[in-house]
């Protein structure tokens, strides 16, 4: 517990400071981020981190995740979407060159793994550009929700929400956790409003957010579960490791800009 206290300070006392200055520090951060969660991945899919495939894929999420505006450099036949398209082609072509060891399956699940990881962290950068107090919303959800549905769980929980996934969450929890993120963040959103909708449809939003950031946390858990592992990765001291720490917030922030928030 002291460690887990100790890591979580200093990560806070990075990562705060740089979602207030946001712009190319929090942009850089989220690059790094990005290319992390990547080599969990391909650590549990016992992939060299250095492997041809391992860069490849890192430039491809670096791609995912810089905002347009940083990428006006290239010509115009390439862009974001074209230029991702050629790296996972690569990804295809190494399948087909190293048959024995990088398979169709590995190139499958990285492909994912950059789309998934690459839109969160793009879309948590968006979040931070529409304003600070919108970002800030959108990690509420996800840090109030998951604190909940703890304390909430431990108290009355009783029935299992998804024992062959995460054994330890409950219906209790999951619900209590929910109308507690969306009771504080009625507040929240009183002093400071986001978004275009009204008070009332930002309190239904509210609801759906939690519940994907939930859902973010399952299919972490899933992943791991599938793969044999505790934690994703062991950055982390007591936390693990980034798709640890970030899997609702992957989620959330794609689903804030899905419902026109962001």
């Amino acid at each position: 517990m002291k460690t887990r206290v100790i890591t979580a300070v200093i990560a806070l006392a990075i990562f705060i400071p740089l979602i207030i200055i946001g712009h190319l520090p929090l942009t850089f951060a989220a690059m790094v981020l990005g290319v992390v969660a990547v080599s969990e991945v391909l650590i549990m899919k016992k992939i060299f981190v250095t492997s041809f495939a391992a860069i490849v894929s890192y430039l491809a999420v670096i791609l995912m995740i810089v905002p347009a505006g940083y990428l006006a450099f290239l010509p115009s036949q390439l862009n974001r979407l074209t230029t991702v398209y050629i790296l996972l082609m690569l990804l295809l072509l190494h399948t087909v060159f190293h048959k024995t060891r990088f398979s169709f399956d590995d190139a499958g699940v990285l492909t994912l793994a950059i789309i998934y990881i690459g839109m969160g962290f793009n879309t948590f950068i968006t979040a931070r550009a529409a304003g600070f107090w919108t970002l800030l919303y959108g990690m509420l959800i996800v840090w109030l929700t998951d604190s909940g549905a703890y304390l909430f769980g431990r108290q009355f929980g009783k029935h299992k929400l998804a024992p062959k996934v995460s054994p330890n969450k409950t219906w209790e929890g999951s619900i209590l956790g929910t109308v507690a993120a969306t009771v504080i963040l009625a507040v929240y959103l009183h002093f400071f409003p986001v978004g275009h909708l009204n008070f009332w449809l930002m309190l239904l939003v509210t609801v759906v957010l939690s519940v994907f950031g939930q859902l973010g946390d399952l299919i972490e858990s899933a992943l791991k579960r599938y793969y044999g592992v505790k934690d994703s990765g062991k950055i982390l001291p007591g936390h693990g490791g980034i798709l640890d720490r970030f899997d609702s917030m992957l989620v959330v922030m794609p689903a804030l800009y899905l419902l026109g928030i962001i």
